[in-house]
């Protein structure tokens, strides 16, 4: 589709006229009807309102000119995939993974290669095989070659020493002391906890990045500790093999 179609189909489906949208990204109609006419493109910060607006990327705005990839992952992008910045514009450089609340999640590539390698092995593409396709294609990424200059590389290990610090000052009975956290998926540690009224629930983000740990209980037995962080809140969970039967022991607001 071209661009002069999408704005149209975005406009009706969203039950806009041409004057309100035109209202809504500080245009006026006729402006909106050279749009939709083909007889012109919006220009770089009207098609940012657009985005915003619609909630579609500016490639998907201008009809998919490119394929995107994240330039952390490499994975491809999609708009239900695309990071965004603190005031809601997309990001297209990254994926929501990688890019979260105006915060790069990843300042160790080997901690992304594990990450990745979890949600990329199969029966048909081991483990060893996408480890090694990772490690050639991430130096080859913008963020990987730009990585020095981004200068987040300082404040993100202040920020995980400053989480360590807060995860070590609760004094959970038998949790060992916090030293190292790593990048961890939702998805992977997103366990369901039963209340006493005997409904279940999950506290974090099947989507989203955190950092944690899994720790061995200093008491010994067949549970392990499990701990995971954002910018939010701090939580500890125990849990025996293979996260079943998991307890909830701190949920705290930062």
């Amino acid at each position: 589709m071209e661009t002069k179609d999408i704005i149209l189909e975005l406009r009706t489906k969203n039950g806009l006229s041409q004057d309100e949208l035109a209202e809504k990204v500080f245009v006026t109609r006729q402006a909106v009807s050279r749009w939709e006419n083909g007889k012109t493109i919006p220009n770089t910060d009207t098609l940012k309102l657009l985005s915003k607006l619609f909630n579609v990327s500016i490639n998907t705005l201008l009809g998919s000119q490119k394929q995107l990839i994240c330039q952390c992952c490499g994975m491809p992008l999609e708009d239900d995939n695309i990071s965004k910045e603190t005031d809601g514009f997309f990001n297209e450089d990254y994926c929501k993974w990688c890019y979260a609340d105006g915060e790069y999640m990843y300042h160790d590539m080997d901690d992304l290669i594990e990450v990745c390698v979890k949600n990329m092995a199969s029966e048909h593409f081991p483990a060893e095989q996408a480890r090694e396709y990772m490690k050639d294609m991430l130096p080859k990424l913008d963020y990987w070659k730009k990585y020095k200059y981004i200068g987040g590389d300082e404040k993100f290990e202040e920020f995980k020493q400053k989480l360590i610090e807060e995860f070590n000052d609760l004094h959970v009975d038998g949790m060992p002391k916090v030293e190292k956290l790593n990048a961890l998926v939702g998805g992977y540690i997103n366990l369901e906890y039963r209340l006493p009224g005997g409904k279940t629930v999950k506290f974090l983000d099947d989507n989203a990045t955190y950092l944690g740990n899994q720790l061995e209980c200093e008491f010994g037995g067949n549970r392990c500790f499990g701990i995971a962080a954002n910018m939010e809140f701090l939580l500890v969970c125990t849990y025996e093999e293979d996260g079943k039967n998991p307890e909830l022991v701190v949920y705290k607001k930062r």
